[in-house]
């Protein structure tokens, strides 16, 4: 390369970075705004049916409920706003691999190829784990919950409960569940940033089964069902992170063998 083709060059480079930052903030917001329009895409296609989804979402607790009780409302926008807020925190919640994919496309161009190999299906692994806790919170916490509590409602107690109560208590749970299904991601994201190894999460098991157990009683209601519910499947997670971390250690290993062979 000549002087004048080498100039040339240094010039072009130092274009790109002086607008590099200025490309990253266009695109950045590009993605946010195609991200807050995908939510409002499905939020306008939901808002109809946001008192049936209200309904589907209070039906765990109305088939627990004595024979002709009913849920209330104490506010008076209640009615309205309740449905409202649970179908745009189900919009959120269906549009989130949209939003993921808005995000992939954004950091994607500054990984390496061996990032791209694991960011990418982390992406997919935390939606669906995510996804997952909702509905083992629904079909599965859910009835055994309110079945107690309302089974030990003190005589002479009328169980009504407030819908608006009812949904900060149910979006609690799906938050809290939707959490700790991300466990296995947490401990590969660690294992592979070089924050631990899966060897020293074995060795501190007897430490995370307490600490799971805390976890249940901190995002729970104060009951040992509910607690046990949470604790118990942060722990199998804990343990399938582990396994995953492991072959993915060992798969990197014998790719940096290979290479140092060749």
């Amino acid at each position: 390369m000549n002087s004048s083709e080498h100039s040339q060059s240094s010039t072009s480079t130092s274009q790109d970075k002086n607008v590099t930052l200025f490309d990253h903030l266009l695109e950045l917001r590009t993605r946010l705004l195609r991200a807050v329009l995908g939510v409002l895409l499905i939020f306008c296609s939901l808002v109809y049916f946001a008192q049936d989804i209200y309904q589907y979402l209070a039906q765990p607790l109305l088939a627990t409920m004595p024979v002709g009780s009913q849920m209330i409302a104490t506010d008076v926008a209640s009615p309205f706003f309740a449905p409202f807020k649970l179908t745009m925190v189900l919009s959120i919640f269906l549009a989130m691999p949209f939003i993921l994919y808005q995000m992939w496309s954004f950091i994607a161009p500054g990984l390496y190829r061996n990032e791209k190999r694991l960011i990418a299906p982390l992406m997919l692994g935390s939606t669906l784990l995510f996804y997952s806790g909702i509905a083992f919170a629904y079909f599965i916490v859910f009835p055994v919950v309110f079945a107690f509590f309302t089974s030990v409602a003190p005589e002479g107690v009328v169980i009504a409960t407030d819908i608006s109560s009812y949904l900060d208590f149910v979006l609690k749970l799906f938050f809290a569940f939707g959490a700790a299904f991300e466990i296995p991601i947490a401990i590969i994201l660690m294992c592979w940033t070089g924050i631990t190894t899966p060897n020293s999460l074995r060795e501190k098991r007897p430490y995370v089964v307490v600490g799971a157990f805390v976890i249940g009683m901190l995002l729970t209601p104060p009951d040992i069902i509910s607690q046990s519910m949470l604790a118990i499947p942060m722990l199998l997670l804990f343990e399938v992170g582990i396994i995953i971390a492991s072959i993915y250690s060992k798969d990197d290993d014998n790719v940096e063998e290979k290479t140092n062979e060749n």
